[in-house]
């Protein structure tokens, strides 16, 4: 007897200066590919975060039409999470933040001027209007805390953890010592990823 599975969406939203290259994307773009039931989408976001946003915001709009609100995920990592945020509250979605930024128009300032993307060369310049930009974005008051997975590990080079856990006290929490900005050992958080958005991660059998 073969088992209903509700086909599910994910998107995963990658940090500033990066893109669908990144390690952490490309695990869970495998990881989602052997659950053919189930699709990811890894947008190539503009570094603008305005025009950012934009282009989410459309990406997210076909998915829920296409699959309702309880059938749509979000990832996201560093800059990418605190993006993945806001469209969680405003569209009451689960999310799962992994070494979120939590007040990037600070974090970012070192950044302003020439940058380069890590993946594929561009070259492109942050100004101060991208950090008002990215203030506009801030959840202040979290409606639905326990729709937030929260990925940390504490030696985080780039990121105070601390922020992230003083930002989300009532969300579900896996925290590590040690690991990185880039989040070491990604690969093995995967099953709690997609049990937390209501996945097995074993395809289906007759």
């Amino acid at each position: 007897m073969t088992k209903t599975v509700i086909p599910h969406s994910f998107i995963y939203i990658h940090g500033f200066g990066s893109s669908p290259a990144s390690w952490k994307a490309q695990l869970m773009k495998q990881a989602i590919e052997r659950l053919p039931a189930h699709q990811i989408d890894l947008p190539q976001l503009p570094f603008s975060p305005q025009s950012a946003m934009t282009a989410l915001q459309q990406l997210l709009q076909q998915r829920i039409a296409q699959k309702g609100v309880e059938h749509v995920t979000l990832i996201g990592s560093s800059l990418g999470a605190y993006y993945a945020l806001y469209w969680a509250e405003r569209f009451q979605l689960k999310a799962i933040l992994i070494n979120p930024a939590v007040r990037p128009w600070e974090s970012l300032a070192n950044h302003l001027g020439d940058n380069q993307n890590y993946h594929t060369g561009e070259h492109f310049t942050f100004y101060p209007y991208h950090i008002a930009e990215l203030r506009q974005y801030d959840v202040e008051v979290l409606e639905s805390p326990e729709k937030i997975y929260l990925l940390l590990q504490t030696a985080d080079e780039v990121l105070d953890y601390r922020q992230a856990l003083a930002k989300f006290p009532n969300s579900p929490l896996e925290l590590q010592q040690g690991g990185s900005h880039g989040f070491d050992n990604f690969e093995q958080m995967i099953p709690s990823i997609l049990n937390f958005a209501g996945i097995s991660d074993t395809a289906p059998t007759e």
